[in-house]
């Protein structure tokens, strides 16, 4: 008898770990193909048309879309986070985010040439819903495993998220393929990628929404108190970063190497475009084969950050990144690209996936949802001023973009100084994840 309920404990155990990948594995579809390789490329050549519009303005506006989406994020996750913890409905407000990111990425499939407006409206609304989603699956991450397997766990839910964002690019591939051969154009087809990656998301998003459970309970707090107790629980996380020093100086840290990361995310495909002469599918077989290369990073790194340490294997990964960034700016040739390109995708995976686990180490017990949120602010914050600066580097420079991407190297070595001044061991400590 109990050996029989220890061994359906373990399924259930397991079952959840893996739904909770699964989300990884879903809302990647997302980041690959909208932000990453096909949408963002068609945004600025195709969609922002007309006379008033250069290469540089397109970039620009480009870089402000997904400005105006983090901004919203960069109030709302902390919020979020709260809410969440207080009131016990993490699960449901990442249903309602999965559902919003999953509609609004669908009517991307609307806007045709010179629609510019349209398209930044949707891309703002399915972004912050998408974003939203990423901060609420990572506060249930430290209460599915121990301390000493969260780097692997975490390693795990990145690898398979690169899985599905390159399943989810060869379907685009397979169809884009097919749209070419029956003599259709990229107006005609790309508009239809959107709703394959709608489509992917939803599918694959229904094992986390079927089996990953809500832990928290409800405190007893009349519901008109809602905001009001959001922003107290904000303010206290806040004026409590003090007692957590190496928290802090990581989330500053975060925020700097996140902005150079945010820039490869919504740009690499953009500079293959323009820099490198691709095509779109040609961008599509660079960003699946980095996705490879990032999935063994994410799975590699994973398990060697529960031996090497968090800290330790984040600077390795911001070495490798500062590496590629200069290969990537030096390339003169397709196999130097190639290089840098497959270099990045190993400390994308490495870097994401170490990162979210440290914060996990680093928050206190019980304020998971809180820190996660502290966690989406930094990001966000990074991703507005990373992809910004770019996008107003690129404009001053009439549409320079091997000049903008040295902007990327400053902040992974930003972000490289101030990680060199974190303690894992204390900061465990002081979270209580060590006695």
């Amino acid at each position: 008898m109990l050996q029989s309920w220890l061994m359906d404990k373990k399924i259930s155990d397991l079952r959840e770990k893996f739904s909770w990948a699964m989300y990884d594995f879903a809302n990647s579809g997302y980041a690959t193909v909208v932000l990453t390789t096909v949408f963002n490329t068609w945004f600025v050549s195709g969609i922002v048309t007309g006379d008033a519009f250069d290469s540089g303005s397109a970039t620009l506006l480009w870089t402000i879309a997904i400005a105006i989406g983090n901004f919203i994020i960069l109030f709302s996750a902390p919020v979020l986070g709260a809410i969440a913890d207080i009131y016990a409905v993490r699960k449901r407000l990442l249903i309602i985010s999965s559902a919003g990111c999953i509609i609004f990425t669908a009517l991307l499939a609307l806007p045709q040439p010179g629609d510019i407006w349209l398209a930044m409206g949707l891309l703002i609304a399915s972004y912050v819903m998408f974003a939203s989603g990423e901060n609420l699956i990572a506060a249930f991450l430290p209460e599915l495993t121990t301390t000493d397997n969260i780097g692997r766990l975490s390693g795990y839910g990145w690898a398979l998220g690169f899985i599905g964002g390159l399943l989810t690019l060869l379907l685009c591939l397979l169809y884009i393929n097919a749209a070419e051969a029956a003599g259709q154009s990229a107006a005609d087809f790309i508009p239809h990628t959107m709703l394959i990656v709608s489509g992917c998301f939803l599918v694959s998003a229904l094992p986390t929404l079927f089996w990953l459970k809500e832990r928290n309970k409800a405190q007893q707090k009349p519901a008109h108190q809602i905001i009001k107790n959001t922003f107290r629980e904000l303010k206290t996380t806040l004026l409590n970063l003090k007692h957590y020093p190496d928290l802090k100086v990581f989330m500053i840290s975060l925020t700097c190497f996140h902005a150079g990361i945010y820039i490869v995310i919504v740009l690499a495909a953009v500079y293959a475009q323009q820099v490198m002469g691709f095509d779109t599918k040609e961008n599509i077989i660079l960003i699946a084969v980095v996705n490879i290369t990032a999935a063994i990073g994410a799975f590699g790194f994973g398990h060697l950050q529960d031996k090497l340490g968090s800290v330790r294997t984040l600077i390795l990964t911001l070495l490798i990144w500062c590496l590629a960034i200069l290969l990537a700016w030096s390339s003169k040739n397709l196999l130097i690209f190639w290089i840098a390109a497959n270099l990045i995708g190993i400390a994308l995976g490495a870097s994401q996936s170490a990162s979210r686990a440290l914060m996990g180490l680093f928050s206190p017990s019980g304020h998971y949802g809180e820190y996660f949120g502290l966690w989406g602010l930094c990001v966000k914050l990074a991703a507005i001023i990373g992809p910004i600066s770019y996008g107003i580097l690129n404009k001053l420079t009439a549409g320079d973009h091997r000049t903008s991407l040295l902007i990327t190297l400053l902040y992974f070595i930003a972000g490289l100084l101030l990680l060199l001044r974190v303690n894992e061991l204390r900061g465990r400590q002081r979270a209580g994840h060590i006695i």
